[in-house]
């Protein structure tokens, strides 16, 4: 297999999961987004603090794309929809 098949397979099976399961990986990409900037305030080595960043944001942008791939084009409408309810 080639790796556009892959690809396409892999996005195919995403966008087939459940909007439920895209929300919650959207809330785990806004919990590693905090975390990879909160991480900050702690009292540690700016090596660590940097390689801390680097791997939170990596898994937020990872799930990022995750989230939008799962949810589509219109899960993000519904899901905005939802969030102008609520203000």
């Amino acid at each position: 297999m080639t790796e556009k098949n892959i690809l396409k397979r892999l996005l195919a099976w995403l966008s087939g999961l459940s909007f439920r399961t895209g929300v919650a990986v959207a809330a785990i990409c806004a919990l590693c987004y905090i975390l990879s900037f909160a991480q900050m305030l702690l009292p540690i080595s700016v090596a660590a603090k940097g390689t801390l960043w680097v791997v939170f944001y990596g898994l937020a942008k990872a799930s990022q794309y995750t989230a939008i791939a799962i949810l589509g084009k219109a899960g993000i409408a519904r899901l905005r929809k939802s969030f102008r309810k609520a203000a």
